[in-house]
């Protein structure tokens, strides 16, 4: 750690800036209040648009104390302050997160990013390398596995609650491109259905990387192949609106993946459904606050957060009483927090508390695995594929 990035006090909040989430942005509210829910950071400085215009007057807005006109410019000053950041939230379209992470790895910052971690799978690599090379944290914001029931099935799980796993079953579904919203120059459509600004992968980039985090979270299983088919209902879409996969997992189990963003009477529906030799669970992120869990010959339990019930790492995530739903501005927080507490030991060159658990650039790898996979096996008609190997 450079003295420049590592002079605060232990006790005083991360010093963040963030790059993109200027006017008209979702994503950058949400990263903006997952930060502060718990007191950890303080947002300082950021390029909020890529119009220099735009990112001036959306930084007034909010009162930042620095404002920029391009990453560039932010990395090299923040860099240069004995005050600036620590670390740099990246809320861009898909084909910016890549860039501005390697300029501000490269200035000596950590980074948290939306995901897709990058649109290529060589840039993820890289992306990689180079934090580990200079020793930074990459995270990338994979938020539902900061709810707290996903955190007590994935415990039980890793305890051997339901014994040898046979069955993964995760579905990610939207209804909101069933027609040709891009057409009407809707912003959040624009960029997410346009390859040269979300990647090659629409859909699967999208939410299917969120569906396949999470089952892996959860699970902890690593995918071995898979036989994928990535459809576009939508006539003249650019990038495909419906995902449909076959997992096999290394190991023996087997799994099966569905995002849509086509299929009316879903606003987001994710789902998770794990089954093994002694009993199954089943979570739904539109009711994040119970974990349902059926041993094998007895009836099904439902386990509410903040119950007694509930285990220790569901625990550990949790804010409010029994009956005082949280979902997804918390679940959010609470991977900001566990990112804020790891940042707070690199300062002093000390390592994470084990009890943390984070998206990193890890899973930002593994996403970016499964989403060329997925597309390469499309191509070639559902074929089975393997996910490379490097990223196991």
């Amino acid at each position: 750690m450079t003295a420049a990035h590592g002079a605060a006090p232990p006790g005083r909040r991360i010093r963040l800036g963030m790059v993109g989430g200027g006017e008209g942005a979702f994503i950058g509210a949400v990263h903006r209040i997952a930060a502060r829910l718990d007191d950890e950071y303080e947002l300082l400085a950021g390029a909020l648009s890529a119009s220099p215009e735009k990112a001036l007057r959306s930084a007034q807005a909010l009162g930042l104390a620095r404002a920029y006109p391009d990453y560039a410019t932010m990395a090299r000053a923040e860099a240069a302050r004995a005050d600036g950041i620590e670390a740099v939230a990246i809320v861009t379209p898909n084909d910016q997160h890549a860039p501005v992470a390697e300029a501000f790895l490269a200035a000596g910052m950590h980074v948290i990013c939306d995901k897709p971690v990058s649109t290529t799978l060589a840039q993820a690599l890289r992306l990689q390398e180079l934090a580990r090379a200079r020793g930074r944290i990459l995270a990338v914001t994979y938020n539902y596995s900061g709810y707290p029931m996903v955190r007590h099935a994935r415990r039980m799980l890793r305890d051997g609650a339901l014994g040898t796993l046979r069955m993964v079953h995760v579905e990610y579904l939207q209804d909101w491109l069933t027609e040709a919203l891009e057409e009407t120059g809707q912003k959040q459509a624009l960029w997410r259905t346009d390859p040269a600004r979300a990647g090659a992968g629409g859909c699967i980039g999208d939410i299917g990387t969120h569906a396949y985090q999470l089952a892996a979270f959860v699970t902890g299983l690593k995918t071995h192949s898979l036989c994928a088919e990535l459809s576009r209902f939508v006539p003249n879409r650019a990038l495909d609106d419906d995902a449909q996969i076959l997992l096999r997992y290394v190991g023996g189990a087997r799994g099966m993946l569905w995002a849509s963003q086509v299929a009316p009477g879903n606003a987001n529906e994710l789902r998770l459904r794990v089954y093994g030799s002694k009993g199954g669970i089943e979570w739904n992120q539109e009711l994040p606050n119970q974990l349902h869990w059926s041993p094998f010959g007895q009836p099904t339990q439902k386990i509410g957060r903040g119950t007694a019930a509930a285990n220790a790492d569901a625990a550990r995530v949790t804010r409010l009483p029994a009956g005082h739903p949280e979902g997804y501005l918390e679940g959010f927080a609470s991977v900001y927090t566990e990112i804020a507490q790891a940042l707070r030991a690199a300062r002093n060159g000390a390592a994470a508390p084990k009890e943390l658990s984070f998206p990193d650039i890890t899973d930002g790898v593994h996403g970016m695995a499964f989403i060329e996979a997925a597309m390469r096996s499309s191509r070639q008609g559902g074929e089975w594929v393997g996910v490379d190997e490097e990223v196991l």
